[in-house]
């Protein structure tokens, strides 16, 4: 028996997780006249993380919430992405034009931001009341008419649908599917804050740059209103294998890394007051996103290296479509759910597939492939190349088809 919509006061959709994607399907589907819950196992929502990319088809999907401004106070827009550079002597490689062209071509800004500051625009978008912390989910049943969810103090609730936008380690997945094991890249992400003041010239411009090596590469740009330099180093690692956003390296470690690279990235590493460290995983494309009344959505539907930058775009994209099939769904909530799967399944997956495959362009050796790349990189139309990625209007592809 398929679920219906609830004729109580209770909420039509329970969301497990208050992250990125979790609060932005609260948001969409706020705007969508359904009423929905998000239970948070973190008793508080603390600026965890660094930064993120918003690209053009997640802002304008955040300009529809009608929070772009609270995300504007503190996010950066690029003047320049996708700044490759050669790692002995920083020659760009290729260099992507956005500022006015962007807007021109995609009706938006890319812009780059502290993830708590994506977070607090997203539940600016959110009724409050709607938002439970301190609980953690620890089981979804689903029933003749509903799904049970229960948490770890022992108490429950009920709803027509339950979306599951736990992370990669989702509760919620085995609900829908098995999920594929994680299997360590062999790679490790070092992250660094460094305040403006201290960063070189070359590193506050309103650029998003990667500087491109044999086996490793870093990434940096400005955000927080230009006041810090986010900077992601990865480097191959063969041990160490934790996935964590509190975990601590050591500055001296990642300098170390780049001691041969061209001196200008080492004044950059050597300004950072600490570095977080993460192992990074890779995880196989899931065959389905939905079961019953139970659908998964951002990482836990899609998982993804960050080397296109769209993990957060991916799940504010879920986050729009969700909602839409929803509302216009009618009573039958299982099918309206399929429709999303289907309408978002195979875009994720070529975005998660994509972001695979940039880690071994990114780190070739010196030597012929590596010509190549840089010749191809060179003969591309900087800002049409990723037109897969920014013109994707979410909303208006679900609504035409």
């Amino acid at each position: 028996m398929s679920a219906v919509w609830r004729s109580n006061d209770e909420s039509d959709v329970v969301v497990i997780g208050g992250g990125i994607g979790g609060l932005a399907a609260a948001a969409f589907l706020r705007r969508a006249g359904l009423r929905a819950r998000v239970y948070e196992q973190t008793t508080e929502l603390r600026p965890v993380g660094a930064g993120l990319v918003v690209s053009p088809n997640a802002v304008r999907l955040i300009r529809r919430l009608g929070v772009i401004d609270v995300l504007q106070r503190e996010a950066v827009p690029l003047e320049v992405g996708w700044e490759f550079r050669r790692w002995s002597d920083g020659a760009v490689l290729f260099s992507q034009e956005l500022g006015a062209r962007c807007r021109r071509l995609y009706g938006e800004d890319c812009l780059v931001a502290h993830r708590a500051d994506l977070l607090a625009a997203l539940v600016a978008a959110v009724d409050p009341e709607s938002l439970v912390l301190g609980k953690r989910c620890v089981g979804v049943e689903q029933r003749a008419g509903d799904v049970l969810v229960t948490f770890h103090d022992g108490t429950s609730t009920t709803a027509a649908v339950v979306i599951g936008a736990d992370g990669t380690h989702s509760t919620v997945a085995p609900a829908v599917v098995p999920a594929p094991e994680p299997v360590f890249a062999r790679l490790c992400a070092y992250r660094c804050l460094v305040p403006a003041e201290a960063a070189p010239d070359f590193a506050r411009r309103p650029v998003q740059t990667l500087w491109l090596g044999p086996g490793r590469h870093v990434v940096h740009y400005p955000i927080s209103g230009g006041t810090l330099i986010n900077l992601v180093a990865y480097v191959p690692e063969t041990d160490w294998a934790v996935e964590s956003w509190s975990a601590q390296g050591r500055v001296d470690d990642v300098a170390a890394e780049f001691a041969t690279w061209d001196p200008r990235l080492g004044s950059l590493i050597e300004a950072s007051p600490s570095a977080g460290r993460w192992a990074v995983f890779e995880r196989d494309p899931l065959p389905r996103w939905v079961g019953g009344s139970v659908a998964l959505l951002g990482d836990a539907a899609h998982p993804m290296v960050p080397y296109l930058g769209q993990g957060a775009a991916q799940a504010i994209e879920d986050a729009a479509v969700l909602a839409r099939c929803l509302v216009d769904g009618g009573a039958d909530v299982q099918k309206a759910l399929r429709v999303y799967q289907d309408m978002r399944i195979e875009r994720a997956t070529a975005v998660q597939l994509g972001s695979r495959d940039r880690a071994g362009i990114n780190h070739l050796p010196d030597g012929p492939e590596q010509r190549a790349r840089d010749a191809e990189f060179a003969g591309q139309d900087p800002l049409r190349h990723n037109e897969w990625l920014y013109g994707h209007d979410a909303e208006e592809a679900v609504m035409g088809a």
